[in-house]
């Protein structure tokens, strides 16, 4: 069964900021979320494991994938169902290696010879960002806008989804672009109701589906 990427939360645990992250979490799938990746840059690995580990467990009851930002032990450690990579990271196949052929890796691409490059080695879909501009993430990348999330789309088979300065003012724009998906941060996890956000992201993008 293919991985519907179409509404994709990142699940910052340092942007949440000691917020209660699996709740969130668990009203944006109620709200149409429909894959996680949990990122979690400076808690240490062990807290990061127990983190993915409660996470794992109740996304998996909805039937929902859990992904890992960067770091492969974790994911191993929590079961997770794949991996989402840098440009710095892990190579893919070394990835690919280490977490099995079910496994699902993702990759972080701001060009089209990226995105070729994450196919040659066998990512199963790449991120493309920042779509618009983002104070989420610090990032010197150059802001893509619609129509360079289009040129990506158009250099890849892999299913691309468009991130960074994403809500439901522009999701449409994204989808017209061919975009496979949307990834948000702070849309959902900084929202006064993240179940609300989600259906509202999720009716934005879909509807040019």
């Amino acid at each position: 069964m293919a991985t519907d990427y179409s509404l994709y939360l990142v699940a910052d645990a340092d942007y949440a900021a000691g917020r209660d992250l699996a709740g969130l979490v668990d009203a944006a799938v109620a709200g149409g979320v429909t894959i996680v990746q949990l990122r979690a840059k400076n808690l240490t690995g062990g807290a990061f494991v127990e983190l993915g580990l409660a996470l794992a467990g109740r996304l998996a009851e909805r039937g929902i994938p859990l992904l890992i930002n960067d770091r492969l032990d974790v994911a191993l450690a929590c079961g997770a169902a794949g991996v989402h990579l840098g440009q710095e990271d892990v190579p893919v196949p070394l990835a690919r290696r280490i977490l099995g052929p079910d496994a699902t890796i993702g990759v972080s691409v701001n060009t089209p010879e990226e995105a070729r490059r994450a196919e040659r080695q066998g990512a199963d879909y790449v991120g493309a960002g920042p779509a618009f501009a983002t104070t989420t993430k610090d990032s010197p990348l150059a802001v893509l806008g619609p129509d360079g999330i289009r040129i990506i789309v158009q250099a890849t088979r892999l299913p691309v989804v468009a991130i960074g300065g994403i809500g439901a003012g522009n999701a449409a724009e994204l989808a017209r672009a061919g975009a496979g998906g949307i990834a948000v941060v702070s849309a959902i996890l900084g929202a006064p109701d993240a179940r609300k956000a989600a259906e509202d992201l999720k009716k934005a993008f879909m509807r040019y589906l």
